[in-house]
């Protein structure tokens, strides 16, 4: 933008000619005069001939010429001569030009008896050369310098009117060393400088203006420009014999055309024919030290700006997201009503359920009604850089209760006393953990956390939902051993359940504890085969100890509605699980629906997971992506005859996932897999980003633990013994805003019949 302010087209003629008058002059042949009008900028002095020093009056000659009207060339000053013979006279007297107003026209007579006015120069015996100025541009009246090659005869015709010294010099290029000289000895100030012939002394004083330079580095730059013109000055004199003999070459060759192609060049389009070297080499220093002293202030701004904030506040980072859900749960009829107990709802109440009622009626979960809701999550959090390696988090979110797999707040909803006409909602502490990394890099990293961490493993939400937080420590290391290929290993320890303190509450002799862990680790390799395809692949296997219902002592005393074994009850479940009775009722006194023996369940199966994940993804279209995941998982540790077998005497036997009331007919499973492909952006960074989602799902009953499982997939029945469809796909709406579509088709892998079709559409914003 610079060089096009400057070079703009009222610059164009005065740029050249000072440009080549900083050069050696030399004698310019035909198809130099030819290429010049060629030239983006056009030139305003041409210099055909090296001109003499000397300024005495010129010998008489024979030589009659007239200039061509230079208003008709591409070039303005581009002068055509003829030479003919003439009677001896007065030699020529040039026209001041000074007070034309357009290109100049100045005519050479003879004032002998005999005057000529203009002949082809191409069939005179002695071609004669002219160095003129188009003084439309210059302040000065016109000098012209000639040679007659027959005679010898050279000299430079001066206005007498103006010229009061004919021994002042008529070299054009002096005059140009003059300009210059004046401009580098003028001081460089804010205001506008008066434009100069030079296109050296410009391009300095339009960097001053534009404070790329410093006025003192502008007049040595001046300084350099007139040494260099002096140079080229005393070069002429060497190079006059050389300019004569190729004169006389050129006068065999044919006249040049009057006329020149127009330059095809833009108006905005300036090409320098020179600027000297040592010039150009200062220019880049002094704009480059000025570029970075600029760059040394602003990150000195930046520094003290920073320095005036407390320590502990640029340690904190700041991340949060809000995201608003439209939900709409679909029942097709035929679903089996009654068939479905809320096992959660038993064992998260105070007494549990009164198994010995005369018309018991267990908790049913929905699926025959449609509903609508609209839902509301929001999370902030921040990370904390405590220095040394160590890290630590903390994040807070919504939540209609403690579930551990959503932290959704139904929007109007009462559960547990909070929300409803227009009620306030519960907030959650989410995380809170403590981190050591060595190394720093996915290639090449150690860590530790402790505390309540995300999901430290790679997996689907077949295993695990998305939203799961998990609380422990956790160790992860990664290295890679060759460029592409990065083994990693994770393995840590889960406090799945902890034992109440006063366990049981009502008994003065307490029980035994019931505490329930994950020991779990995976291993796993990223390889990235070209700059296109990658993969990821990993074998987990997660051990859920002591999370099997275990069966109480038994129970003589139904009043006392204690057993020893009541923690044994997951805290926390979906639906899918198979379940069996943990009380054993055996009170002898006992009435058959009258006395009221209160019960809880707990899982039939243990649970030892191994689970395969893999995931392949290509980059061919970049920023256009398409993976595919897959994960398989077995529950090692099912046991169907154990499960059938299972639970007290008075009650023994699952109590879910049956097709009958005979235990015999338990319908249940231990194996789930899940198939995903993404198309589109990984990430939504830009407005009209979008992904689309397509996955498949069989997950039987007790493939893994439905408490930790996806919370959407399945409507009113989330967990395990689910399978069928998932199609969505994302929007972005701006780099920090995106809306989602997704669409969810479920139906039951073995027992009573269910069915479920769920959308959500979904508006997200993160910070």
């Amino acid at each position: 933008m610079l060089l096009k302010h400057l070079f703009s087209r009222q610059w164009r003629r005065l740029l050249l000619a000072t440009c080549l008058l900083t050069v050696p002059a030399r004698t310019v042949c035909a198809q130099e005069i030819a290429l010049a009008s060629d030239l983006a900028i056009h030139p305003s002095v041409i210099d055909l001939r090296p001109i003499s020093d000397d300024d005495s009056p010129p010998k008489p000659s024979s030589a009659r010429v007239t200039a061509n009207d230079a208003s008709a060339q591409i070039a303005p000053s581009r002068i055509a001569a003829s030479d003919a013979p003439a009677p001896a006279g007065p030699h020529p007297v040039a026209t001041d030009a000074s007070a034309l107003a357009g290109p100049m026209r100045i005519t050479y007579s003879d004032s002998g008896p005999a005057p000529i006015t203009t002949t082809d120069a191409t069939v005179q015996p002695a071609p004669i050369r002219i160095a003129a100025v188009d003084t439309s541009t210059l302040a000065g009246p016109v000098r012209v310098a000639y040679t007659d090659t027959a005679s010898g005869t050279t000299g430079s015709v001066p206005d007498p009117a103006t010229v009061p010294d004919p021994t002042a010099g008529s070299e054009l290029a002096s005059n140009a060393s003059a300009r210059a000289s004046d401009s580098a000895s003028a001081p460089v100030d804010s205001a506008p400088a008066t434009p100069s012939q030079n296109a050296t002394v410009n391009l300095i004083n339009l960097m001053v203006k534009r404070n790329l330079i410093t006025k003192e580095d502008a007049a040595g730059l001046i300084r350099q420009a007139q040494q260099e013109a002096d140079v080229a000055k005393a070069q002429a004199a060497t190079t006059r014999s050389t300019a004569e003999r190729a004169l006389a070459a050129q006068s065999a060759q044919p006249a040049l055309a009057p006329a020149v192609a127009p330059s095809t060049s833009s108006d905005d389009e300036v090409r320098i024919a020179y600027v000297p070297d040592v010039v150009k080499k200062q220019i880049t220093e002094q704009v480059t030290q000025n570029v970075m002293e600029q760059t040394r202030e602003e990150h000195l701004a930046d520094t003290v700006a920073a320095s005036q904030v407390p320590d502990w506040v640029k340690r904190f980072h700041v991340m949060g997201d809000v995201r608003i859900r439209y939900e709409g749960d679909q029942y097709p009829s035929g679903n089996a009503i009654g068939n479905f107990t809320n096992f959660n709802a038993i064992n998260t109440s105070a007494s549990g359920f009164n198994v010995n009622s005369a018309s018991p009626l267990l908790p049913q979960y929905n699926v025959d009604q449609d509903r609508n809701r609209f839902r509301l999550r929001t999370r902030i959090g921040a990370g904390i850089d405590l220095g040394e390696n160590f890290t630590s988090g903390i994040r807070i979110a919504s939540g209609s209760d403690d579930s551990p797999v959503t932290e959704n707040q139904t929007l109007g909803g009462a559960n547990g006393g909070q929300g409803g006409n227009f009620g306030k909602y519960q907030i959650w502490l989410d995380r809170a953990f403590l981190r050591y990394d060595y190394g720093g890099s996915p290639d090449k990293d150690v860590s530790l956390t402790i505390g309540r961490f995300d999901n430290p493993f790679f997996n689907t939400s077949m295993m695990w939902a998305d939203d799961l937080g998990f609380d422990g420590a956790v160790a992860k290391a990664s290295y890679q051993v060759v460029p592409g290929l990065t083994p990693f290993l994770t393995a840590g320890g889960f406090p799945v359940f902890n034992t109440d303190l006063n366990f049981s509450t009502n008994q003065s002799a307490k029980f035994q504890s019931e505490d329930k862990y994950l020991i779990a680790a995976q291993g796993g390799t990223r390889w990235t085969i070209n700059k296109d395809f990658s993969v990821i692949g990993a074998a987990g296997y997660y051990d859920f100890e002591n999370i099997a219902g275990k069966v109480s002592d038994p129970i003589l005393n139904a009043g006392l509605n204690a057993g020893n074994t009541d923690d044994s009850r997951p805290a926390f479940a979906q639906n899918g699980n198979t379940y069996i009775a943990l009380r054993d009722y055996e009170d002898p006194t006992a009435i058959p629906g009258v006395t009221v023996e209160n019960q809880y369940y707990g899982l039939a199966s243990d649970f030892q997971v191994l689970a395969l994940t893999g995931q392949l993804d290509c980059a061919c279209f970049d920023p256009f992506h398409m993976s595919i995941t897959g994960e398989f998982i077995k529950n090692l540790a099912f046991d169907r005859n154990a499960i059938i077998n299972a639970g007290p005497s008075s009650n023994s036997g699952p109590q879910n996932n049956t097709l009958s009331t005979n235990p015999n007919s338990f319908d249940g499973g231990d194996t789930g897999y899940l198939v995903h492909l993404d198309l589109g952006k990984v990430t939504l960074e830009h407005l009209w980003d979008w992904n689309l989602k397509l996955s498949y799902r069989y997950v039987e009953t007790d493939a893994t633990v439905d408490g930790f499982t996806d919370s959407d997939f399945g409507g009113s029945l989330t967990g395990t013994n689910l399978k069928g469809y998932t199609i969505g796909g994302n929007l972005a709406l701006s780099s920090r805003v995106w809306a989602g579509l997704r669409w969810m088709s479920a139906d039951n892998v073995s027992g009573p019949t269910f069915r479920n079709d769920l959308i959500q559409f979904d508006l997200n914003a993160k910070f």
